[in-house]
Protein backbone atom coordinates (compact mmCIF):
# COMPACT_ATOMS: atom_id res chain seq x y z
CA UNK A 1 0.00 0.00 0.00
CA UNK A 2 1.10 3.30 -1.01
CA UNK A 3 2.06 5.47 2.14
CA UNK A 4 -0.25 8.90 1.49
CA UNK A 5 -0.53 11.89 2.16
CA UNK A 6 -4.21 13.52 2.92
CA UNK A 7 -4.28 17.45 2.92
CA UNK A 8 -8.16 18.17 3.43
CA UNK A 9 -8.18 16.67 6.81
CA UNK A 10 -10.45 18.96 9.57
CA UNK A 11 -10.01 19.31 13.24
CA UNK A 12 -12.00 21.75 15.83
CA UNK A 13 -11.45 23.88 18.88
CA UNK A 14 -13.99 24.15 21.21
CA UNK A 15 -14.11 28.07 20.70
CA UNK A 16 -15.13 27.56 16.81
CA UNK A 17 -17.94 25.06 17.12
CA UNK A 18 -20.45 27.69 17.30
CA UNK A 19 -19.56 28.44 13.64
CA UNK A 20 -19.41 25.26 12.86
CA UNK A 21 -22.95 25.76 13.83
CA UNK A 22 -23.70 28.43 10.75
CA UNK A 23 -23.55 25.72 8.29
CA UNK A 24 -26.49 23.68 10.02
CA UNK A 25 -28.57 24.75 7.14
CA UNK A 26 -26.42 22.97 4.81
CA UNK A 27 -27.07 19.56 6.36
CA UNK A 28 -29.68 17.07 7.31
CA UNK A 29 -30.43 17.99 10.86
CA UNK A 30 -30.47 14.53 12.07
CA UNK A 31 -26.27 14.23 10.96
CA UNK A 32 -25.52 17.73 11.69
CA UNK A 33 -22.83 17.68 14.47
CA UNK A 34 -22.49 14.19 14.50
CA UNK A 35 -18.72 14.83 13.49
CA UNK A 36 -17.62 17.28 15.95
CA UNK A 37 -16.30 14.60 18.74
CA UNK A 38 -13.92 13.09 15.71
CA UNK A 39 -13.07 16.49 14.81
CA UNK A 40 -11.74 17.22 18.39
CA UNK A 41 -9.61 13.88 18.24
CA UNK A 42 -5.76 14.04 17.60
CA UNK A 43 -5.82 10.39 19.34
CA UNK A 44 -6.56 6.66 18.38
CA UNK A 45 -9.58 7.35 16.51
CA UNK A 46 -8.25 9.33 13.38
CA UNK A 47 -4.55 7.53 13.67
CA UNK A 48 -6.90 4.52 13.00
CA UNK A 49 -9.23 5.82 10.45
CA UNK A 50 -5.42 6.94 8.25
CA UNK A 51 -3.70 3.72 8.93
CA UNK A 52 -6.52 1.60 7.86
CA UNK A 53 -6.02 3.17 4.18
CA UNK A 54 -1.89 4.15 4.32
CA UNK A 55 -2.28 7.64 5.24
CA UNK A 56 1.35 8.38 6.55
CA UNK A 57 0.52 12.15 7.17
CA UNK A 58 -2.67 14.75 7.16
CA UNK A 59 -2.42 18.44 7.17
CA UNK A 60 -4.77 19.16 9.20
CA UNK A 61 -7.32 22.27 9.18
CA UNK A 62 -9.87 24.27 10.71
CA UNK A 63 -13.32 23.54 10.55
CA UNK A 64 -15.03 26.18 8.42
CA UNK A 65 -15.84 28.78 8.66
CA UNK A 66 -14.22 29.40 11.61
CA UNK A 67 -13.42 33.53 11.96
CA UNK A 68 -14.07 33.96 7.76
CA UNK A 69 -17.41 34.44 9.91
CA UNK A 70 -16.37 36.21 12.48
CA UNK A 71 -17.39 40.53 11.93
CA UNK A 72 -15.10 41.81 14.87
CA UNK A 73 -11.66 42.38 13.33
CA UNK A 74 -10.42 41.99 17.06
CA UNK A 75 -11.61 39.04 17.85
CA UNK A 76 -10.92 37.22 14.37
CA UNK A 77 -7.68 38.34 14.51
CA UNK A 78 -7.12 36.95 18.08
CA UNK A 79 -9.06 33.69 17.57
CA UNK A 80 -7.04 32.88 14.77
CA UNK A 81 -3.86 32.66 16.21
CA UNK A 82 -5.21 30.73 19.17
CA UNK A 83 -7.22 27.90 16.83
CA UNK A 84 -2.82 28.06 15.19
CA UNK A 85 -1.13 27.71 18.66
CA UNK A 86 -3.81 25.21 19.46
CA UNK A 87 -3.27 23.02 16.21
CA UNK A 88 0.63 23.10 17.12
CA UNK A 89 0.30 21.99 20.81
CA UNK A 90 -2.08 19.11 19.36
CA UNK A 91 0.23 18.03 17.33
CA UNK A 92 3.56 18.40 18.83
CA UNK A 93 4.02 14.97 19.78
CA UNK A 94 3.06 13.29 16.67
CA UNK A 95 4.78 15.68 14.05
CA UNK A 96 5.35 12.41 11.56
CA UNK A 97 1.74 11.92 11.51
CA UNK A 98 0.06 15.37 11.53
CA UNK A 99 1.31 18.66 9.76
CA UNK A 100 -1.11 22.05 9.80
CA UNK A 101 -2.69 24.70 7.38
CA UNK A 102 -3.01 27.95 9.05
CA UNK A 103 -6.06 29.64 9.80
CA UNK A 104 -5.99 33.27 9.23
CA UNK A 105 -8.13 36.13 9.95
CA UNK A 106 -8.19 38.24 6.74
CA UNK A 107 -10.60 41.15 8.12
CA UNK A 108 -6.64 42.19 8.94
CA UNK A 109 -4.87 41.45 6.17
CA UNK A 110 -1.51 42.50 7.27
CA UNK A 111 -2.16 40.77 10.36
CA UNK A 112 -3.25 37.37 8.25
CA UNK A 113 -0.18 37.73 6.66
CA UNK A 114 2.28 37.82 9.53
CA UNK A 115 0.26 35.04 10.90
CA UNK A 116 0.89 32.94 7.49
CA UNK A 117 4.55 34.06 8.30
CA UNK A 118 4.82 32.98 11.93
CA UNK A 119 2.52 29.10 11.27
CA UNK A 120 5.50 28.84 8.59
CA UNK A 121 8.75 29.80 10.78
CA UNK A 122 7.63 28.83 14.43
CA UNK A 123 4.67 26.16 13.84
CA UNK A 124 5.93 24.42 11.25
CA UNK A 125 3.13 24.61 9.30
CA UNK A 126 2.55 23.87 5.40
CA UNK A 127 0.88 26.87 4.12
CA UNK A 128 -2.82 28.35 4.91
CA UNK A 129 -6.81 27.15 4.46
CA UNK A 130 -9.06 29.74 3.63
CA UNK A 131 -12.64 28.75 4.63
CA UNK A 132 -14.11 31.30 1.57
CA UNK A 133 -14.95 34.54 1.47
CA UNK A 134 -14.67 36.98 4.83
CA UNK A 135 -17.61 38.72 5.37
CA UNK A 136 -18.19 39.14 2.11
CA UNK A 137 -14.40 39.85 0.53
CA UNK A 138 -13.00 37.48 -1.70
CA UNK A 139 -9.12 36.82 -1.99
CA UNK A 140 -9.00 38.79 -5.47
CA UNK A 141 -9.62 41.94 -3.49
CA UNK A 142 -6.40 44.45 -3.72
CA UNK A 143 -6.71 44.66 -0.15
CA UNK A 144 -5.05 40.85 0.30
CA UNK A 145 -2.08 42.13 -1.73
CA UNK A 146 -0.07 41.59 0.92
CA UNK A 147 -1.26 38.04 1.79
CA UNK A 148 -0.25 36.82 -1.87
CA UNK A 149 3.30 38.61 -2.41
CA UNK A 150 3.74 36.94 1.76
CA UNK A 151 2.63 33.36 0.59
CA UNK A 152 4.78 33.55 -2.60
CA UNK A 153 7.97 34.39 -0.18
CA UNK A 154 7.03 31.93 1.92
CA UNK A 155 6.69 29.68 -0.91
CA UNK A 156 3.42 28.15 0.32
CA UNK A 157 0.10 27.49 -1.17
CA UNK A 158 -3.51 29.08 -0.10
CA UNK A 159 -6.04 26.56 0.27
CA UNK A 160 -9.69 27.58 -0.78
CA UNK A 161 -11.93 25.63 1.22
CA UNK A 162 -16.18 25.80 0.66
CA UNK A 163 -18.34 28.17 2.72
CA UNK A 164 -21.58 29.49 2.31
CA UNK A 165 -21.30 32.97 -0.01
CA UNK A 166 -22.59 36.11 1.65
CA UNK A 167 -26.07 36.09 0.21
CA UNK A 168 -28.35 33.42 -0.92
CA UNK A 169 -29.02 33.79 -4.06
CA UNK A 170 -33.01 33.01 -5.71
CA UNK A 171 -31.70 30.16 -8.13
CA UNK A 172 -31.61 28.11 -4.64
CA UNK A 173 -34.88 29.40 -4.09
CA UNK A 174 -37.24 26.27 -2.33
CA UNK A 175 -34.31 24.41 -3.38
CA UNK A 176 -32.41 23.40 -0.02
CA UNK A 177 -30.80 20.22 -1.12
CA UNK A 178 -28.74 22.08 -3.34
CA UNK A 179 -27.38 24.84 -0.77
CA UNK A 180 -24.51 23.47 0.59
CA UNK A 181 -22.21 20.51 -0.82
CA UNK A 182 -24.77 18.86 -3.35
CA UNK A 183 -23.97 22.44 -5.69
CA UNK A 184 -23.63 25.83 -3.95
CA UNK A 185 -20.40 25.13 -2.18
CA UNK A 186 -18.86 23.62 -5.94
CA UNK A 187 -20.02 27.04 -7.21
CA UNK A 188 -19.22 29.36 -4.41
CA UNK A 189 -15.57 27.95 -4.35
CA UNK A 190 -15.01 27.62 -8.31
CA UNK A 191 -16.24 31.30 -8.64
CA UNK A 192 -13.59 32.03 -6.02
CA UNK A 193 -10.71 30.72 -7.79
CA UNK A 194 -11.91 32.11 -11.21
CA UNK A 195 -12.30 35.55 -9.30
CA UNK A 196 -8.61 34.84 -8.40
CA UNK A 197 -7.34 33.86 -11.63
CA UNK A 198 -8.91 36.66 -13.64
CA UNK A 199 -8.35 39.99 -11.59
CA UNK A 200 -4.24 39.03 -12.45
CA UNK A 201 -3.46 37.80 -9.07
CA UNK A 202 -1.01 35.52 -10.89
CA UNK A 203 0.23 37.92 -13.47
CA UNK A 204 1.59 39.73 -10.10
CA UNK A 205 2.34 36.71 -8.03
CA UNK A 206 3.60 34.16 -10.51
CA UNK A 207 4.71 31.88 -7.95
CA UNK A 208 1.98 32.05 -5.99
CA UNK A 209 0.20 28.75 -5.39
CA UNK A 210 -3.31 27.87 -5.25
CA UNK A 211 -4.90 24.79 -3.97
CA UNK A 212 -9.16 23.92 -4.32
CA UNK A 213 -10.73 20.47 -3.01
CA UNK A 214 -13.37 18.69 -4.64
CA UNK A 215 -11.48 17.75 -7.92
CA UNK A 216 -10.87 21.07 -8.54
CA UNK A 217 -15.00 22.08 -8.10
CA UNK A 218 -15.69 21.44 -11.88
CA UNK A 219 -13.14 23.83 -13.38
CA UNK A 220 -10.63 20.87 -14.86
CA UNK A 221 -13.78 20.34 -17.36
CA UNK A 222 -13.84 24.42 -18.22
CA UNK A 223 -10.61 24.90 -19.46
CA UNK A 224 -11.40 25.14 -23.14
CA UNK A 225 -14.09 27.25 -22.44
CA UNK A 226 -12.60 29.24 -20.41
CA UNK A 227 -10.02 30.63 -22.29
CA UNK A 228 -12.80 30.76 -25.30
CA UNK A 229 -15.27 32.78 -24.05
CA UNK A 230 -12.44 35.16 -22.39
CA UNK A 231 -11.64 36.19 -25.70
CA UNK A 232 -15.03 37.69 -26.21
CA UNK A 233 -16.19 38.71 -22.85
CA UNK A 234 -16.79 42.04 -21.26
CA UNK A 235 -13.74 42.63 -19.52
CA UNK A 236 -14.34 46.20 -18.14
CA UNK A 237 -10.69 46.72 -18.50
CA UNK A 238 -9.32 43.75 -16.90
CA UNK A 239 -6.10 41.68 -19.35
CA UNK A 240 -3.89 38.77 -18.05
CA UNK A 241 -0.92 37.92 -19.85
CA UNK A 242 -1.76 34.21 -20.60
CA UNK A 243 -4.78 32.42 -21.30
CA UNK A 244 -6.72 31.64 -18.40
CA UNK A 245 -6.18 28.12 -18.68
CA UNK A 246 -2.55 28.64 -18.00
CA UNK A 247 -2.81 30.05 -14.92
CA UNK A 248 -4.83 27.21 -14.16
CA UNK A 249 -1.90 24.66 -15.49
CA UNK A 250 0.85 26.58 -13.73
CA UNK A 251 -0.24 28.21 -10.46
CA UNK A 252 -3.44 25.47 -9.20
CA UNK A 253 -3.62 22.31 -7.50
CA UNK A 254 -6.72 20.96 -6.56
CA UNK A 255 -7.10 17.27 -4.39
CA UNK A 256 -9.65 14.46 -4.54
CA UNK A 257 -10.88 15.04 -1.39
CA UNK A 258 -14.73 14.24 -1.33
CA UNK A 259 -15.07 13.47 -4.66
CA UNK A 260 -14.46 9.01 -5.27
CA UNK A 261 -14.94 9.17 -8.61
CA UNK A 262 -12.90 7.94 -11.53
CA UNK A 263 -14.00 10.46 -13.88
CA UNK A 264 -13.29 13.30 -12.70
CA UNK A 265 -9.96 12.27 -11.53
CA UNK A 266 -9.02 11.16 -14.95
CA UNK A 267 -10.41 14.83 -16.20
CA UNK A 268 -8.50 16.25 -13.58
CA UNK A 269 -5.21 14.53 -14.38
CA UNK A 270 -5.47 14.98 -18.18
CA UNK A 271 -6.36 19.00 -18.08
CA UNK A 272 -4.16 19.90 -15.30
CA UNK A 273 -1.59 17.48 -15.45
CA UNK A 274 -0.36 14.53 -13.26
CA UNK A 275 1.59 16.65 -10.88
CA UNK A 276 -1.72 18.68 -9.77
CA UNK A 277 -4.17 16.29 -8.23
CA UNK A 278 -3.70 15.36 -4.76
CA UNK A 279 -5.47 12.46 -2.26
CA UNK A 280 -7.00 13.74 0.10
CA UNK A 281 -10.19 12.27 1.99
CA UNK A 282 -11.85 15.58 3.98
CA UNK A 283 -12.10 13.63 7.03
CA UNK A 284 -14.16 13.12 9.54
CA UNK A 285 -17.02 14.27 7.12
CA UNK A 286 -16.34 11.43 4.30
CA UNK A 287 -15.62 7.77 4.99
CA UNK A 288 -11.76 7.34 4.94
CA UNK A 289 -12.13 3.37 3.68
CA UNK A 290 -14.23 4.91 0.87
CA UNK A 291 -11.91 7.02 -0.56
CA UNK A 292 -8.74 4.45 0.43
CA UNK A 293 -10.37 1.84 -1.67
CA UNK A 294 -11.75 3.88 -4.13
CA UNK A 295 -7.67 5.30 -4.98
CA UNK A 296 -6.53 1.97 -4.54
CA UNK A 297 -8.56 0.75 -7.76
CA UNK A 298 -8.95 4.57 -9.95
CA UNK A 299 -7.25 3.95 -13.76
CA UNK A 300 -3.93 5.45 -12.97
CA UNK A 301 -0.66 4.22 -13.54
CA UNK A 302 1.59 3.09 -11.22
CA UNK A 303 3.64 6.08 -11.69
CA UNK A 304 0.61 8.38 -11.08
CA UNK A 305 -0.73 6.56 -7.97
CA UNK A 306 2.37 7.32 -6.53
CA UNK A 307 2.23 10.48 -7.67
CA UNK A 308 -1.79 11.47 -6.31
CA UNK A 309 -1.48 9.82 -3.08
CA UNK A 310 2.45 11.48 -1.98
CA UNK A 311 4.56 12.71 -4.18
CA UNK A 312 2.73 15.73 -5.29
CA UNK A 313 1.74 16.82 -1.60
CA UNK A 314 5.38 15.98 -0.67
CA UNK A 315 6.49 18.66 -3.43
CA UNK A 316 3.93 21.06 -2.73
CA UNK A 317 4.49 21.30 1.05
CA UNK A 318 8.08 20.29 0.79
CA UNK A 319 7.51 17.51 3.40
Amino acid sequence: MIGKIALEEHFIHPDFVEYLGKTAPNISPELFGKAVHKLQDFGEQRLSAMDSIGVQKSILSLAGPGVQAEPITTRAVDLARKANDFLAESIRDNQDRYGGFAHLALQNPAEAANELERSIKELGFSGALINGCTNGAYLDDDRFSILWERAEELDVPIYIHPNNPPDVPYMYHNHPELWGPVWSWTVETGNHALRIIFAGIFDRYPNAKLVVGHMGETLPYQLWRFDSRWEISNRMGMSLERAPSEYLKRNFWCTTSGVCSDEPLRCAIDALGADRVMFSVDYPFEQSKEAGDWIGTAPLSDDERVMVCRDNAVNLLKL
